[in-house]
């Protein structure tokens, strides 16, 4: 029996609490904890998995090397069905994931800790936010940090504003804005936390599938099904780096191009570049260099902040430091329009403009989801769910911001002084061409190329590792062979994509993606519905059902027959335990017997 005395406010104070758990109890679903260790079993290949993911990947890979001409009629003819009749689902999507995430940090989940009851987070604050900031940097950052701001000033989306003008500088800035901060990074959110309450607090592996067992169960997650949900995280994952390596490779060859290393780069010296870098990934993966893959990483994020120095203090510095709370304005007041922007609302300009831009994005969040989602998740053990939420949507929108206003700024201004950024041959080029115009251009071009190049390795590295752990049961160290399997393949897919789309290989890698991120857009809504049902029956959501209803009915019974001065007792009931020795598994909490409205309390 253990007891808790209470006096009333100012008749002395409240005495220890003491407890004495009996062993029956300790095992009670509101008190169970998450094991330590591995999951039994990650580690083992999964041969159905790996296997038809493989085989799927290969085929895909030949049929492209082979005939670009069919696969690009064939997915030219999916990707006008999804647009036209499925675009609505990736615009809602994405603003239910933002209402979703940002519910579960204000609501009584928001306490619910990644980890054991008590566990201190893994890592410090500050290492938690810097690795935050190096998930919000990347190659998409690097290709459209001028581009896409640049190309809303310029054209702004149909039906707003006059191209040119200065309200299409807010306009530019809110639509960059709407693309990367709170949307995407709340489709990251929703994965990366069902990820870590499930491996962490749950004790489960480190699957996708796996976030599943609230609603199936974990037999059936180890069934077909789940082995489905992993084999679609793997091609979600392949496609939607390969879609950021050939983003790289497309920037790298346009500053060859303007150095004079090279002639025309046309499709054959891009894939020569990603053949190039992905050997270099495998040479890095094959030697064991994690460390120096982390080097890399850590030092192209120095890199960054130089260049992004550079261009704010030898560009327009105080037109950006204007552009900032511009910027900030204009995102909040065109929210609600931004988000329900349809084809509905403008025709075929608009579905051109919505395929080339917003569905494009969101498709390519989504894509990355089990990539990110996975690295954000091991990286937050211990903290709370509002934590996470709050440093995952708040951190990365940050450094967003400040990098759109700096090289989008620096784009803009440009253009309204007269030179012709936005005529560039390709997106790619107009980075450089800002560059131009200020000192050390060549020196910075040579820099853009070194930041891109690393990106293409580590990112490489990094997604090669997520689709080895989900081949492998989950494991936190996949083999080696698995991991340069998987990165050689998405060089191969990478430079498929590119031959694909032709001339115009921003199209191929754009139509890909979407249509891969298709299925796991469907698996991430279930992953949200098994979450909420998972933290309904979280340990510490029980004993908070428990404590509320047992209290209360206590204390108005108390003051009912004694007045302010009564004592709460606790003892077990007459009908003898609540649970038996062996009805309970020690762990994990997902198997415990679910519990029931708690007995009538004692006086």
């Amino acid at each position: 029996m253990s007891s808790t005395r209470t006096t009333p406010p100012g008749r002395g104070h409240r005495e220890p609490i003491v407890k004495r758990l009996h062993p029956i109890h300790s095992r009670h679903p509101a008190l169970a904890q998450p094991p330590k260790g591995e999951a039994e079993g990650a580690g083992q290949l999964d041969t159905v998995v790996f296997g038809v993911a493989a085989v799927l990947a290969l085929a895909f890979v030949a049929w492209g090397f082979l005939s670009p001409t069919g696969l690009g009629s064939a997915s030219g003819s999916a990707l006008t069905w999804i647009e036209q009749d499925l675009g609505w689902l990736f615009v809602l999507l994405a603003s239910g994931f933002v209402v979703f995430v940002l519910w579960l940090a204000a609501s009584r989940y928001g306490r619910i800790p990644l980890g054991r009851d008590g566990e201190r987070p893994e890592f410090r604050s500050i290492s938690w936010v810097a690795m935050m900031f190096s998930a919000g940097m990347g190659i998409g950052l690097m290709f459209y940090g001028v581009s896409e701001p640049l190309s809303h000033y310029v054209s702004p989306p149909p039906g707003t504003v006059e191209g040119g003008t200065p309200e299409a500088v807010r306009t530019a800035m809110a639509t960059t804005l709407f693309h990367w901060t709170l949307h995407p990074w709340a489709i990251y959110c929703v994965v990366g936390l069902a990820v870590a309450y499930g491996t962490f607090r749950r004790g489960r592996r480190q699957l996708i599938s796996a976030t599943f067992a609230p609603l199936f169960g974990r037999r059936r997650t180890e069934g077909p099904a789940g082995k489905l949900i992993d084999i679609l995280a793997i091609f979600a994952t392949l496609f939607g780096s390969a879609a950021s390596l050939g983003l790289g490779a497309l920037q790298i060859g346009s500053g060859m191009e303007i150095l004079g290393w090279a002639g025309d780069v046309g499709n054959g010296v891009l894939v020569a570049v990603i053949a190039v870098l992905t050997a270099a990934f495998v040479a890095s993966a094959v030697s064991g260099v994690s460390r120096g893959i982390q080097w890399l990483s850590n030092t192209n994020m120095v890199l960054a902040v130089v260049l992004a120095l550079f261009v704010f203090v030898a560009g327009p510095t105080v037109f950006i430091l204007n552009l900032l709370p511009e910027a900030i304005g204009g995102y909040f007041s065109d929210l609600g329009e931004m988000a329900g922007r349809t084809e509905a609302s403008g025709g075929d300009a608009m579905a051109v403009w919505m395929r080339g831009w917003t569905v494009f994005y969101w498709a390519w969040w989504i894509s990355w989801t089990p990539f990110v989602g996975v690295f954000i998740a091991r990286i937050s053990r211990g903290r709370t769910i509002r934590q996470f939420v709050t440093g995952v949507l708040l951190v990365p929108s940050a450094v967003s911001l400040v990098w759109f206003a700096v090289f989008g700024g620096a784009g803009i201004a440009a253009q309204r002084d007269g030179a012709d950024v936005a005529g560039q041959s390709t997106s790619e080029g107009q980075l450089f061409g800002v560059l131009s115009r200020y000192p050390l251009a060549t020196v910075m071009t040579v820099l853009v190329m070194v930041l891109v190049a690393i990106f293409f390795v580590s990112g490489a590295d990094a997604a090669s590792i997520v689709m080895g752990s989900l081949s492998e049961r989950g494991t936190l160290q996949p083999s080696r062979m698995t991991v340069v399997f998987w990165g050689v393949v998405m060089g191969a897919v990478a430079a498929v994509m590119l031959l694909v789309g032709g001339d115009d290989a921003l199209t191929g890698l754009q139509n890909l993606t979407i249509i891969a991120a298709l299925p796991f857009a469907l698996v991430m809504v279930g992953m949200a519905v098994a979450l909420a049902k998972d933290l309904r029956s979280d340990p510490l959501m029980l004993r908070s059902a428990f404590a509320t209803d047992a209290v209360e009915q206590a204390v108005v019974e108390g003051i009912a027959r004694h007045g302010e001065d009564f004592a709460l007792m606790v003892e077990p009931t007459s009908t003898g335990p609540a649970v038996e020795p062996d009805t309970v598994a020690a762990l994990p909490v997902e198997d415990a017997v679910p519990a029931g409205r708690p007995q009538e309390p004692r006086h």
